[in-house]
């Protein structure tokens, strides 16, 4: 096992001479076992070890004894103690989690306290070949993404320094070997045995299974669990690449926006990336009902031939396609639309729900007009204006245009996002003549001659 271990922490370069190593100590083989060798080869590597113990407080006495073997241990192999008791079940039941996740939160806690508090350079963990076989396992039958589908890692960032797992490299039964070899009698867990935890059902109903049909699984594991880790990072760094060419993020409205087009060029499999990684944008906390048929059917939005399209995700966020451009948005942040009513100063600025601004003066001349310009002979309608959001029915006609038409049509025809049609502005007289629909057609009227005009102009404002 040693000379296992040893290539291993070499290939991924899991230490260096004059390292502080802090392990995480629960009385195990594991654990114990991992002590030992650190222990071992201390000197050669030069390095400074401290163990970790945390008392869950489950297994009253037991626990207890547990935690005192530990301390007992590291007194006499000369390695200073740092142990903590926490009540697990009570802040369990507190925060309404499972006693194994519960569990877990307070014990990695306790470690990154230590972690930083020693600054320390690595956290080394017992976690061993047959723990990632377990892993997998669990992953398969819970987890329909592979992004999600990946096993322990052998080093990740932690506190100020990084989580190692040397053990990776070798099986429980070789660790169990190499304490009985080494005069060692560790602590047996109870609890191990239960089947009532998720974890140990597959270490005793499952994998037993798999090492019958191969011997070398946990290797075969191992091997999986890395190659995948590598592919994923490699995924990862190109999807990242994608939402910095095709998605806008607007921090203030926590919204993001992507031209579908140019998001359809990439492979599928960092359109799926790229999608979660802007969900990671914009929530704060993934919600828990996030799952892959979100996924799909975002997939499927974007795909569809249909122009105008919204999905509904939990917490609020919106998908909203409108033709080319898809944009996720939280409905509190985006109330609805704004529909309004209101007469037009002339000579003087009206300021619209929006932000944007209309801006009325009278001249005797007409300049060059633009698609945010408008000038309306006076002799030619019927005043007070008004700027309105569209009725049921609104007809306008133009210049060159046969009859009149429906705005509806209208929008269609200039492709304006379906969520943005209840609140486009729209300049009528008094008697309800539609005059300009705003960026997009002017009316006949305001295309004739007159003595006298009024010139309006229209601004987006702080939109």
């Amino acid at each position: 096992m040693e000379k296992a271990v040893r290539s291993f922490i070499k290939k991924h370069q899991l230490l260096h001479k004059g390292a502080r190593v802090l392990v995480g100590v629960s009385g195990g083989p594991d654990s114990v076992g991992l002590l030992h060798l650190l222990v071992k080869w201390r000197k050669s590597w030069e390095l400074d070890i401290h163990a970790l113990s945390l008392n869950h407080q489950l297994r009253g006495e037991e626990a207890e004894a547990d935690f005192t073997y530990v301390k007992n241990m590291c007194e006499s192999w000369g390695i200073p103690f740092h142990g903590a008791s926490f009540d697990v079940q009570a802040f369990a039941d507190k925060e309404g989690l499972s006693t194994e996740v519960a569990a877990r939160e307070i014990r990695y806690k306790f470690f990154k306290e230590k972690m930083n508090a020693l600054e320390a350079d690595y956290l080394a963990l017992g976690h061993h070949g047959d723990d990632q076989v377990e892993t997998l396992v669990m992953k398969l039958v819970r987890t329909a993404s592979s992004q999600a589908f990946q096993g322990i890692p052998v080093t990740r960032p932690f506190g100020k320094g990084m989580i190692i797992r040397p053990l990776l490299a070798v099986t429980k039964g070789a660790i169990e070997s190499y304490c009985a070899e080494n005069g060692i009698q560790p602590r047996i867990d109870a609890t191990n045995f239960e089947r009532t935890f998720t974890r140990n059902y597959y270490r005793h109903q499952v994998v037993p299974l798999l090492k019958d049909r191969n011997a070398n699984i946990a290797r075969t594991a191992q091997h999986l669990s890395a190659t995948l880790a590598e592919d994923e990072a490699f995924l990862q760094k190109e999807a990242k690449s994608a939402v910095q060419e095709v998605v806008i993020f607007e921090k203030e409205k926590q919204q993001a926006t992507l031209e579908i087009n140019l998001f359809k060029k990439y492979d599928q499999s960092l359109q799926r990336r790229a999608f979660h990684l802007i969900l990671n944008y914009l929530y704060e906390t993934l919600p828990n009902q996030l799952s892959y048929e979100h996924e799909e059917q975002f997939l499927t939005l974007i795909r569809s031939p249909m122009g105008n399209a919204t999905l509904d995700f939990p917490l609020g966020l919106k998908l909203n396609r409108a033709y080319n451009k898809l944009t996720f948005y939280f409905e509190a942040n985006n109330p609805g639309q704004q529909f309004f009513h209101l007469t037009l100063r002339v000579p003087g600025k009206t300021n619209l729900p929006d932000g944007s601004v209309l801006t009325a003066t009278y001249t005797v001349t007409r300049d060059k007009a633009t698609p945010y310009s408008l000038y309306i002979p006076v002799e030619k309608v019927t005043f007070p204006l008004h700027v309105r959001t569209r009725k049921d029915g609104d007809r306008m006609s133009w210049k060159g245009l046969r009859g009149s038409k429906k705005l509806k049509s209208v929008f269609i025809d200039a492709k304006v996002p379906l969520h943005k049609r209840a609140s486009w502005p729209i300049v009528v007289d008094d008697e309800d003549h539609i005059l300009w629909l705003i960026g997009l057609k002017k009316s006949k009227q305001t295309e004739e001659d007159g003595k006298q005009f009024v010139n309006i102009q229209f601004d987006k404002g702080n939109q």
